[in-house]
């Protein structure tokens, strides 16, 4: 009979350090896996806030190009001012503003009210709301209507380039008001967000050069 080699197996040992390899490896990808699901969802979360803050301003934007020196009554009471910013204003727990827009879409006057609209924008709570009424003169005790735009927010401020600023001290170091209350409105409005998750975030918005409205 030809002689039958003895095959060798693995020893238990060889064993062991080859299961630890595999553990070792399979703990690394897995680690390595879960770091960028991770990165993943917080781009996804970053991404989203973006998408949420361009909404935001363009909101803005359509608001202040269609705004209009046009002054709402307060308590009844007529005034001559067209833009009222200010801390605390509207009940705002940082900086408030509001004005009267025009451009307020009513297809063939089906509904009994102006293209004209009260605006204001506040935040409460952590939320930047704004707020419009269906009349700008609306009667006393009305409440308006509350739209949240974002939440997150840590502080909002509003400061005004004036109508009397003339274009060589734009160029200048001057700085911009932060409250207004005028019978015109102001040549721009800057807007500056202070949000949880993107940190402060500023944009310009240039006002309408408008004749009066009624």
């Amino acid at each position: 009979m030809m002689n039958q080699k003895k095959l060798k197996g693995f020893t238990l040992l060889e064993v062991l350090i080859a299961m630890a390899i595999f553990a070792m490896v399979g703990m690394a990808a897995n680690a390595i896996l879960n770091r960028v699901i991770g990165i993943n969802e917080a781009s996804k979360e970053q991404f989203d806030e973006l998408v949420k803050i361009q909404r935001v301003f363009m909101i803005m934007e359509r608001d202040f190009l269609q705004a209009v020196p046009r002054a709402a009554r307060l308590n009844g009471e007529t005034n001559d001012v067209v833009m009222m910013g200010a801390k605390d204003w509207a009940e705002s727990e940082a900086d408030g503003i509001s004005f009267v827009r025009s451009g307020w879409d009513n297809p063939q006057w089906r509904l009994p009210r102006s293209t004209l609209q009260p605006v204001t924008y506040r935040l409460q709570e952590g939320r930047l709301e704004r707020l419009y009424a269906n009349y700008v003169d609306n009667i006393i005790g009305a409440e308006p209507k509350v739209r949240v735009l974002l939440e997150g927010v840590e502080d909002l401020r509003f400061e005004y380039i004036l109508p009397t600023t003339s274009e060589s001290e734009l160029n200048t170091d001057n700085p911009p008001a932060e409250t207004y209350a005028g019978a015109a409105l102001p040549r721009a409005v800057i807007v500056t967000l202070l949000t949880k998750e993107l940190g402060e975030l500023r944009r310009v918005f240039l006002m309408p050069v408008v004749g009066a409205a009624s």
